[in-house]
């Protein structure tokens, strides 16, 4: 079964060799929630294994991002003690954009035309071959 979890990408951590045929590679989310006018905050760390240990490397700190997951757990016995291992192995990463107040929507009643023969504008050029 599979998960997704979308918030903004607060750490990337090392690839780590655990084998010789076996990586890992860690990373955390910042997750916001709403509820009844407060805001909460949780944290969340994911690993990635084998060949999608890359998938981190295209988004920076900061860029809010969708996480697709699947939880995987392990029994793990040791001196007579029994623990449980909870992993969320993510598999896939895509970058939510945001709108830049730059470029957002724009009036063309203020927009100055970018040549010299009409433009008011300092940085104008005229750029024309010919």
């Amino acid at each position: 079964m599979s998960y997704e979890l979308t918030g903004k990408l607060i750490a990337k951590f090392d690839v780590v060799q655990r084998t010789e045929n076996f990586k890992t590679r860690e990373f955390a989310v910042e997750k916001s929630d709403d509820i009844n006018g407060k805001t909460i905050l949780n944290y969340v760390k994911f690993q990635c294994v084998q060949d999608k240990t890359t998938i981190i490397d295209r988004v920076n700190i900061g860029d809010e991002i969708k996480v697709y997951f699947n939880i995987k757990g392990v029994k793990w016995e040791k001196n007579g003690a029994t623990n449980y291992i909870t992993n969320l192995d993510a598999w896939r990463i895509e970058q939510i954009l945001q709108p830049n107040a730059k470029t957002g929507p724009i009036d063309s009643e203020y927009m100055e035309p970018l040549d010299t023969f009409s433009s008011t504008a300092p940085d104008a050029v005229d750029d024309l071959p010919f």
